[in-house]
């Protein structure tokens, strides 16, 4: 078993602190900062569109908008060359800039061990984990298999190579986890990159591939019009959300790979990190603006669309997070074979 769980620990003094200060913003009555952006915010995706971070970077400039949580405005950009490197190093090569945010995934840790660029997570400065993103096992609805043990016993009975992986990149978090399922059941995929998950699942839906590993909110859509099957979901626990998503199942309904027999789990993370050599009253300003985010019906009802987990951390709980979190996907990129030579 490949086992990449990381420690899910909510940081309760912080989110109650962040509770009590939206609701000041909310009202109108937040205090005011030490310091607050002076022109528009970029605001960095290091992946292509259609997919989780996307969608979720989007959906907080929006959110930044409606409440007018902040003067500037927060303006997206998408910059995935390089397997999200374009994206980690135009915000490193921005040092001291206080105005320049990205959105990341588990990208942060895999594009440099598998790329080699000159890149690392502490090149920039933690802002927040807003989130942590889990993964389902998909196949296409038409096809007959109704559990995740009965289609990697049809992927063994085609033989090695037969059937089609589709995931988001090369030598990333889809690819990993498509790695620790072959090795866990004996299994072998043809693994398809892709630009984004939003493509993904577009891919399995015209039975271009026979399954992928899509977190929630990018097959969601898909799932609610019966066009794709969950099997399982890659975590410890099953998803907590209960109210039915299609006519039949909830997120809470779809087993973990463990309980279908499938002993292999990974989650990812939804963060938000700032350029090098800012201060601390800057990042303060972001911290208090993602809380404010977080306390939104809009935030809420979008955590529960994509059965986020929806742990928080910020400060040196989310730098110890990140730590440990790189010593895994080290482990996990050495025995995949993904590390750059």
């Amino acid at each position: 078993m490949i086992k990449a769980t990381f420690p899910t620990t909510t940081n309760v003094v912080a989110r109650c602190a962040g509770i009590a200060l939206a609701g000041l913003a909310l009202l109108g009555g937040a205090p005011a900062h030490a310091w607050e952006p002076t022109k528009p915010v970029e605001f960095v995706i290091p992946a292509g569109t259609g997919g989780g971070a996307d969608q979720m970077a989007r959906l907080i400039q929006g959110i930044v908008v409606k409440h007018k949580l902040m003067k500037e405005p927060l303006v997206v950009v998408n910059k995935s060359g390089g397997a999200g490197a374009e994206g980690f190093l135009s915000v490193k090569d921005a040092k001291g800039d206080p105005h320049k945010l990205i959105i990341t995934l588990s990208n942060l840790f895999t594009t440099p061990m598998a790329t080699g660029v000159p890149f690392n997570w502490k090149d920039m400065t933690p802002v927040a984990m807003l989130a942590l993103d889990q993964f389902v096992l998909w196949v296409n609805a038409e096809k007959p298999y109704k559990t995740a043990n009965e289609y990697i016993a049809a992927a063994k009975a085609a033989g090695p190579s037969k059937f089609k992986m589709a995931g988001t990149g090369s030598k990333q978090e889809d690819q990993i986890i498509t790695v620790a399922l072959e090795k866990a059941t004996g299994t072998k995929f043809i693994y398809v990159p892709f630009k984004g998950g939003g493509e993904v699942a577009v891919q399995l839906v015209g039975n271009h591939v026979d399954s992928t590993v899509n977190n929630p909110v990018e097959a969601v859509a898909q799932w609610r019009a019966g066009k794709l099957r969950a099997l399982c979901v890659f975590d410890d626990t099953r998803m907590p959300y209960k109210a039915k998503v299609t006519e039949t199942q909830s997120w809470n309904d779809i087993p973990t790979c463990k309980e279908a027999g499938v002993p292999t789990d990974y989650v990812m993370l939804r963060g938000i990190f700032m350029a090098g050599g800012v201060t601390a009253e800057q990042t303060a300003f972001y911290v208090d603006l993602l809380k404010k985010v977080r306390e939104t019906p809009d935030w809420k009802e979008y955590m529960e669309k994509g059965a986020f987990n929806q742990t928080f951390m910020t400060g040196a709980d989310f730098t110890k997070w990140l730590a440990g979190a790189e010593a895994n996907h080290k482990t996990l990129m050495t025995e995949a074979g993904f590390l750059a030579k």
